[in-house]
């Protein structure tokens, strides 16, 4: 039919040719589907992944690692933090030295987690790990750590990793242990979100 005027093909010629088209079209993408590699953009819990801070001013910094392995209870995984010190300043806040991510608008400053806990996570269950990625800031002007102003990231999960979203915390609640220690003390009810933008740090990932 290459040589037929398209004007003078038939309207059942033309339905037969564009339902040919569009199957040949189902069956690429089918056979390219069956050629990606399973679970290509699947984050693995397994092994070093990247803690990158994301700021106010575009920039992402690695300030450190998160490490990831099966745990010895089913349906769990257990994980460690490692933050790096060569990304980090030393201060020395409130007679105690914090590691800090300096900046001019805002220093942001680590606070491990004080108290033994768990380490592991759940599909549906991260409050530990958030729990692990706790901070405080501070004006570079201020000579003082004002507990008050804490931080703690809730975490989402994405296709690469997970991202989490700064909120207010305040760290003088676990200025003593708490009473029930395999039980996260921030809960849903303890945290407050901050406006778009009010910190440095915009939000972290884990990649």
């Amino acid at each position: 039919m290459n040589g037929t005027p398209l004007a003078t093909w038939s309207p059942g010629t033309v339905r037969r040719l564009a339902a040919g088209t569009w199957i040949r079209l189902a069956a690429s993408v089918v056979m390219l589907g069956l050629a990606a590699p399973v679970g290509a953009q699947t984050f693995e819990l397994q092994g070093e992944k990247a803690l990158i801070a994301q700021t106010r001013d575009g920039a992402s910094t690695r300030i450190g690692s998160v490490f990831f392995e099966p745990a010895s209870q089913a349906g769990r995984t257990a994980f460690r933090v490692k933050m790096d010190h060569a990304a980090l300043r030393d201060y020395f806040l409130s007679m105690r030295e914090f590691k800090c991510l300096p900046a001019e608008a805002e220093v942001s400053c680590y606070v491990p987690y004080p108290y033994a806990q768990p380490g592991t996570i759940a599909p549906n269950d991260l409050g530990w790990l958030e729990h692990s990625l706790l901070f405080l800031y501070k004006q570079p002007r201020d000579f003082g750590a004002k507990l008050w102003n804490g931080i703690i990231f809730k975490l989402s999960p994405t296709p690469e990793g997970f991202v989490g979203s700064p909120q207010a915390v305040d760290l003088n609640r676990i200025s003593a242990p708490p009473d029930d220690l395999s039980v996260p003390p921030y809960g849903p009810f303890d945290r407050d979100d901050f406006p778009p933008g009010a910190r440095w740090v915009t939000s972290v990932r884990i990649e």
